[in-house]
């Protein structure tokens, strides 16, 4: 049996930290409780979480496409190329 205590309380820093794993998905039901008690009073990681939240809706809205694999593959290896031919 684990002798930790429950923590409420959580430093902003830590605070950034699951409301950024939130936004990934990857944050536990327990960090989300902390943090949103944290967030009940703290104004400033309020904002970072409404800011983060903004970025991550504008990202999915963005629509940008990626290229293909070998088309960075050969992108890659014309600018290793370049390089090694400027640097001999």
């Amino acid at each position: 049996m684990s002798t930790k205590k429950m923590k409420i309380m959580m430093p902003c820093e830590e605070a950034n930290h699951v409301c950024d794993k939130t936004q990934y998905k990857e944050a536990t039901l327990w960090e989300k409780i902390i943090l949103n008690i944290h967030l009940i009073y703290c104004r400033a990681c309020r904002k970072y979480s409404k800011n983060n939240s903004k970025l991550t809706k504008k990202i999915k809205e963005a629509k940008v496409e990626c290229l293909e694999k070998k088309c960075k593959e050969s992108m890659k290896k014309e600018l290793t190329d370049a390089i090694n031919q400027h640097t001999n």
